[in-house]
C-alpha cells in the first residue's frame, strides 16, 4: 500500500519519497538510529546486517523507545556526524518471540529484508532534532530530508603533500565514516600548514603542535570556519558563510616527538617565504 504522506520540504527529497517510490507505507515502518558504543555496536567494523540484527532484537522492557507492537518494517541507521544518519539494513518484523522474554529483556524475530537494499551505506538522511529518540514511526520520515546517495568506498588518503580541501570537504573529513584513513592519518602527526581564501589569493599560515595534532586543529576549523584566528573570525563576522571560499592544506609534517620550537620556527619561515604576515591573514 503506497502512503499518500505529503513532504513537509518544499520539494526537497525526503525518506517519504524514497519508501514511496518502493511502495512501501510509512505507517508500516520503524525507524531506528544507533550510534556507536562500547556497549553495543563499538564501531563500523561491528555494523554489519546480521551483528545489527541481533542487537536490534533484544529491546529493554522499561526503557526502550521501541512501541509496545512495532511495525512490520525496521530500517536501521547509524549516526553518522551530528544529525547524518546512514542507512545499514531494513530488517520484517515478525512479532515478539515471548518464549525468550525476560524480566528486563523483550525479543523480537527480526530477519534480514531487501526493502532499499541497493541504497545500505549509501543513503545518508538528517534526522530531527531530537537525536535522543533513537527510534521514531515511519511517519516522520517526510520530516528527514535525504542528505546524500554516495558511494560508500572509504575515500583513500592521498598522503600529506596531496592534501588539497575545500571547508565542505573539510567537514565530511571531519564527520564522515568514509573518511576513516583521513582522520587515522590527520591525528598522528604536528604539522603546518596552510589556509587559501580563494576570493583574495590572501593566506594564512598556522600551526597544530603538542597533543592537539592536525586533525584536532582543523576540527576547529570544521566547527566554526575559523579556528579562532583573528583575521579569519574577522572574514566570518561579516559573512558566515566566507569559509567556503577557504583551501587547506598541509605544508609541512613532523612526528609526535618533535619540539614546539621546531614546529613554532618552520611555522615562522612559511610566514616569511609566502609573505603572509604582510600581505596575508596573519596578525603575528
Amino acid at each position: 500500500m503506497q502512503s499518500t504522506e505529503a513532504s513537509p520540504l518544499h520539494g526537497d527529497l525526503s525518506l517519504a519519497d524514497l519508501l514511496n517510490v518502493a511502495g512501501i507505507a510509512t505507517d508500516d515502518v520503524l525507524l531506528v538510529r544507533h550510534t556507536y558504543s562500547a556497549d553495543g555496536l563499538a564501531g563500523p567494523h561491528d555494523a554489519t546486517v546480521e551483528n545489527v540484527l541481533n542487537y536490534s532484537r533484544a529491546q529493554s522492557i522499561r526503557q526502550s523507545k521501541i512501541p509496545r507492537d512495532p511495525p512490520a518494517l525496521w530500517l536501521n541507521f547509524v549516526a553518522d556526524g551530528k544529525r547524518r544518519s546512514r542507512f545499514l539494513a531494513a530488517y520484517e518484523n515478525r512479532g515478539e518471540v515471548l518464549a525468550e522474554r525476560t524480566d528486563v529483556l523483550r525479543y523480537f524475530d527480526l530477519h534480514e529484508s531487501d526493502v532499499l537494499v541497493s541504497l545500505r551505506d549509501r543513503l545518508v538522511i538528517e534526522w530531527s532534532n531530537d537525536t535522543i529518540n533513537w527510534a521514531k514511526a515511519g511517519g516522520k520520515a517526510g520530516q528527514m530530508p535525504v542528505v546524500e546517495i554516495a558511494d560508500p568506498a572509504r575515500v583513500p588518503f592521498p598522503g600529506f603533500d596531496n592534501v588539497l580541501i575545500t571547508h565542505d570537504e573539510l567537514l565530511a573529513v571531519v564527520e564522515d565514516s568514509r573518511y576513516a584513513e583521513w582522520r587515522t592519518a590527520l591525528a598522528a602527526v604536528q604539522g603546518v600548514y596552510l589556509v587559501a581564501d580563494t576570493s583574495s589569493g590572501e593566506l594564512y599560515v598556522g600551526k597544530a603542535d603538542g597533543t592537539e595534532r592536525l586533525l584536532g586543529r582543523w576540527s576547529a576549523y570544521a566547527r566554526d570556519g575559523h579556528g579562532g584566528n583573528v583575521a579569519l573570525r574577522e572574514l566570518a563576522e561579516i559573512d558566515v558563510t566566507h569559509r567556503r571560499h577557504f583551501i587547506f592544506s598541509i605544508l609541512r609534517v613532523f612526528g609526535p616527538i618533535a619540539t614546539t620550537a621546531e614546529v613554532d620556527a618552520a611555522e615562522a619561515h612559511y610566514k616569511r617565504a609566502l609573505l603572509s604576515r604582510q600581505h596575508g591573514l596573519n596578525r603575528n
